[in-house]
């Protein structure tokens, strides 16, 4: 297996003499980060049925473990927090188990861990969970859009709108997950507040249509993820607790007519309770990393991938305009298992060869792309 684009050179040179700011230590709530890279959560779905790890994750994982710092896939907190069936789950012992080989190869290969706790809210659907339950979400608002399935695509249904129980019982669930994380053996956890998820799903405009204490008025709509963020936090040490928002992004039909109020009252909420870190995927229509920077002491990962896709260039230059401390790079970590090395080195980065493998079962298009070193020895 070779890659064309890449030199045969002495990888452990870094090209032309110029040390990339990408590669400098950073501290994360007290652990030192060898470089700033991040490799960002993506869903690969490689998990059983049950949502329980396979073996296979874990080499993929341990692979990749030269970033700074890893935040696994979406990992569901619940039965109903399901949005696929092979989407791992930290809501069994099952899962717990499948787990703990993961992390430990990741340990035990240098690098460091977060579990991304993901709920899909209203982009659930009853064929995708164990127990067949339709989904739960802020308002009775559907998706028009079909979605996937084993067995193909699939129109999806009305979701229910949640009670203050509901709501009570969602937090209850993503803080038992992150307690579950921790006896697994990640490094901490990461809240999925972005890209369409149940948290998000509360911040938008147009999937919260509740006038109750969670819909309405900017820090009414927040108010989910600040209680949830708490909980957390007070789960797991909020030093162990990342938070990821995504504002303005529309993915999954998400609409958020002018996103600032919304976040600043979110941010000056969970500011203050230290958490490890700050993950900001920022969007044209609304600079979030411009923004909400100055309103965020701590740490901040910034992410452009979601509108541009991120190169060497683009990220070094968010760590040089002190835009983000960390920045998460997603796609280029399927094909360059060994990242940040091809960044010291200076080595282009290997295309994604076939993309229709990103949600298979199988090792192809997962764990078969070459570290550089191995490309260089061929």
């Amino acid at each position: 297996m070779s890659d064309s684009r890449l030199p045969h050179m002495d990888i452990d040179t870094p090209a032309h003499g110029v040390p990339s700011p990408l590669l400098t230590s950073a501290d994360l709530a007290g652990t030192e980060l060898p470089n700033r890279i991040v490799m960002a959560p993506m869903t690969r779905l490689r998990a059983d049925t049950s949502g329980v790890p396979q073996p296979i994750m874990a080499q993929y994982y341990a692979q990749r473990a030269s970033a700074g710092l890893i935040v696994s896939e979406g990992i569901s907190p619940s039965v109903r927090g399901q949005q696929y069936l092979t989407e791992p789950g930290l809501f069994s012992e099952e899962q717990v188990a499948g787990w703990t080989p993961v992390t430990a190869a990741v340990h035990a290969a240098g690098g460091r861990i977060f579990a991304q706790i993901m709920h899909a809210g209203r982009n659930g659907h009853p064929d995708n969970r164990i127990d067949g339950g339709q989904p739960e979400a802020p308002s009775a608002v559907p998706l028009t859009r079909p979605l996937h399935t084993l067995d193909g695509k699939i129109d999806p249904v009305m979701p229910r709108a949640m009670t203050t129980a509901d709501i009570r019982a969602a937090i209850d669930d993503h803080a038992a997950a992150a307690r579950a994380a921790l006896r697994a053996g990640f490094d901490g956890v990461e809240i999925h507040s972005a890209n369409s998820y149940l948290p998000h799903q509360f911040l938008a405009d147009n999937t919260n249509l509740r006038d109750d204490a969670y819909g309405g008025s900017p820090t009414a709509h927040a108010r989910f993820v600040v209680e949830l963020t708490e909980a957390v936090a007070d789960a797991v040490g909020a030093d162990r607790v990342g938070l990821r928002i995504a504002p303005g992004n529309p993915e999954n039909e998400i609409t958020e007519a002018d996103p600032a109020p919304v976040y600043r009252a979110l941010l000056s909420a969970v500011d203050p309770l230290g958490l490890a870190y700050l993950h900001v995927t920022d969007n044209p229509d609304y600079p979030a990393l411009d923004d909400l920077r100055p309103r965020w002491r701590g740490t901040l990962i910034g992410n452009t991938g979601e509108h541009e896709a991120t190169t060497r260039e683009s990220a070094e230059r968010l760590i040089r305009d002190r835009r983000a401390d960390l920045v998460s790079v997603g796609r280029p970590f399927i094909s360059n298992p060994d990242l940040p090395e091809r960044v010291a080195a200076g080595i282009a980065w290997a295309p994604i060869r076939e993309k229709n493998f990103h949600y298979t079962s199988g090792p192809r298009g997962y764990i078969d792309y070459p570290a550089a070193r191995e490309v260089v020895a061929g």
